[in-house]
């Protein structure tokens, strides 16, 4: 039995329920609009209204949306009118004008002499190695990171041929003559050793040129070595020289370390003997002229008195000469007879000694 009865009831398994509305007939509806349509247009009142929904229906197909990281790049019948940044925009509808939307800020990325397929690398041998300007074989590496310049996208978009198919043939192609051209100007030391920075920025340098030669509408952002290496069959022959070089290096460090170490230390020494013999000098010469300016200060006392002058000497000189003696003085003639001493002056741990004769 049916669910729907006579009635204009819905039925089922647990009882019966309000009728819901039915939906329209299709077939109907546009049975009717064919009628009127028809009779619209034998009067001749449809068109209008038909054209006016057509034109608005093909202007609306004139409003695009430039995505943050795009460049909306508008053409009039082919020719290049204007570049649009991100945001939602409106051009005149097709055929009149186009909308191409390149991807202007994504960084992309190429790779010379070898291939990423997943975590494994492949060498790529006839990309990868190349000759050095002494004239030996060297193996490189590199990657290069570049993007749509600022206002480069129409340049992107007309100046190379198929840019959406293989973008990276035009980059990939400027990179390899690039760091072929770079390496041709350094030797192989200098690319295995110390140079490789200068290599790289020599390659941007050159890489850039040349795109802006070719107007490409790119910017080289970086240029990175990843690998540089002799070729496998002399491998082994170029660690072995590289190990002696290392050890050179190493031998000639620490020699300038001995040396930056010893010479600080005897230029002070050596500045300090010369200062040290400088104020001896200056010492000698100073006391040298006190003794002539003492001696000819006394020549002076002595040529007035020079008897006085003999005796002061001369007791001056004793004193020096027995410093820590007592001495007595006895005039002429008193030694005759009896010595008239007493020894006023206390005890002493030392018996006095009596200095007899004339003083002179």
């Amino acid at each position: 039995m049916s669910w729907n009865d006579s009635g204009g009831h819905q039925g089922g398994p647990w009882g019966t329920g309000p009728v819901p509305p039915q939906p329209p007939d299709i077939e109907k509806i546009i049975e009717l609009l064919r009628e009127k349509m028809s009779g619209k247009m034998s009067g001749g009142r449809f068109w209008p209204y038909f054209g006016a929904l057509a034109f608005v229906l093909w202007m609306a197909t004139g409003v695009y949306l430039v995505a943050p990281d795009e460049k909306g790049v508008v053409t009039r019948f082919g020719r290049y009118v204007e570049t649009t940044d991100s945001g939602p925009h409106f051009h005149l509808p097709y055929p009149i004008e186009t909308v191409y939307t390149p991807k202007a800020t994504q960084v992309q990325r190429v790779e010379i002499g070898y291939r990423t397929r997943g975590r494994a690398t492949v060498s790529v041998a006839e990309e990868s190695l190349m000759l050095t300007g002494d004239e030996n074989i060297i193996d490189i590496n590199m990657s290069v990171q570049y993007r749509i310049e600022e206002n480069g996208a129409a340049n992107y978009l007309f100046n190379l041929r198929n840019p959406s198919s293989d973008p990276h043939m035009l980059v990939r192609a400027v990179s390899e003559a690039s760091i072929r051209q770079v390496i041709g100007r350094n030797s192989i030391d200098t690319a295995l050793t110390t140079g490789k920075e200068k290599i790289q920025a020599d390659t941007k340098q050159t890489m850039q040129a040349i795109l802006d030669t070719y107007r490409s509408g790119l910017r080289v952002i970086n240029v990175q070595l990843q690998q540089v290496a002799p070729p496998e069959e002399v491998i082994h022959a170029f660690k072995d020289v590289a190990s002696a070089r290392e050890d050179r290096e190493r031998a000639i460090n620490e020699a300038q370390g001995y040396a930056n170490d010893i010479l600080p230390k005897a230029k002070g020494e050596a500045a300090k003997q010369v200062q040290e013999a400088e104020a001896y000098k200056t010492a000698r010469l100073t006391k040298a002229e006190g003794e002539v300016h003492r001696f000819l200060s006394l020549l002076t006392e002595y040529n007035k008195a020079k008897e006085v002058t003999r005796t002061r000497l001369y007791l001056e000189t004793m004193e020096k000469i027995l410093p820590d003696m007592n001495k007595l003085i006895v005039q002429p003639g008193g030694s005759q007879g009896v010595l008239p001493y007493l020894p006023l002056h206390g005890t002493s741990k030392s018996q006095p000694t009596a200095e007899k004769g004339a003083a002179q």
